[in-house]
């Protein structure tokens, strides 16, 4: 499936403010069942962008603007091709987690936002209780982490402690994602957090829309690693393998790795955050059928 993507961010100050220096990582990764075609950056008030890669492996787009400005606007325009990643088809003993724990051990340790408290360790401990092989305590913990919450959009807040969501039974896509990646983590399980887009019109249902242009949000999703087969895309909120209709820009050790704009400026910090994300299939649709 070919898709554009629109990202746009508008932050309109109340007073004029300076030195405002940014970070944005909208970038569509390359790998694996997912090509990206194109991405370009436009940013207003002009500014020059610095791009690189950063530690875990996403393209990060750094600019700075010095002169006084009250708004700033940045938008992300992408061209790229998704596929579904293929299942594990093999299965082995979880010991088998004991050859990475050392190589992985990133995706194994708490982090800022996926810090398990007792109740999450033995919630994901029992669990696993029946388990005997990797698939088996994977596909038990994807179970709990469904049934443990529902999602609510406005119900939690980017930073609210795991603990307190599992406790509340409800969230949005970041807290699915990193409550089962604390959950994982807890049972020795590499786990790790990705951002990106999903092309549905309900974040809770990944069916393909029937308009070709849809707005929507960011996503988050996780990837669990399986020993013979590498990291397993699973979306937590919609409790299946993340396909074609999911659209993976980076990740991390949580949403803080891959938070899509980051910044800081001088000034009052009274501000109002316009976020716009479409997605559109049908002109590269018709440009497939000629």
């Amino acid at each position: 499936m070919r898709l554009e993507i629109r990202y746009v961010n508008e932050f309109i100050y109340a007073e004029p403010v300076t030195e405002s220096h940014n970070m944005l990582r909208a970038c569509p990764v390359d790998e694996g069942q997912q090509r990206r075609f194109d991405y370009r950056v436009e940013v207003s008030p002009d500014a020059r962008i610095d791009s690189y890669t950063d530690y875990w492996g996403t393209r990060v787009d750094e600019f700075g603007i010095q002169a006084a400005h009250s708004t700033l606007r940045v938008i992300a325009e992408s061209v790229v091709e998704t596929g579904t990643p293929p299942a594990p088809t093999a299965d082995s003993p979880l010991s088998r987690y004991q050859e990475v724990a050392i190589e992985l051990s990133e995706y194994l340790r708490s982090s800022p936002h996926a810090r398990w408290d007792p109740a999450i360790a033995n919630l994901a401990a029992e669990s696993v209780a029946g388990s005997k092989t990797v698939l088996e305590a994977v596909g038990a913990i994807a179970d709990t982490v469904s049934s443990s919450l529902a999602y609510a959009p406005g119900a939690t807040f980017v930073g609210v402690d795991i603990g307190q969501v599992l406790a509340l039974g409800k969230g949005v896509c970041q807290d699915f994602a990193h409550l089962a990646i604390s959950m994982y983590r807890s049972c020795g399980i590499p786990a790790r957090y990705v951002s990106g887009y999903l092309y549905a019109t309900d974040q809770t249902e990944a069916v393909a829309p029937t308009d070709p242009e849809v707005e929507i949000q960011t996503h988050a999703w996780i990837e669990v690693f399986v020993p013979g087969h590498g990291w397993w895309a699973l979306d937590p909120t919609n409790h299946r393998p993340a396909g074609e209709l999911h659209v993976k820009i980076g990740h991390g050790r949580d949403y803080q790795d891959v938070m899509p704009l980051r910044g800081v400026y001088h000034g009052k910090a009274d501000h109002k955050l316009g976020v716009l994300v479409q997605i559109t299939r049908e002109r590269l649709a018709q440009m497939t059928e000629q």
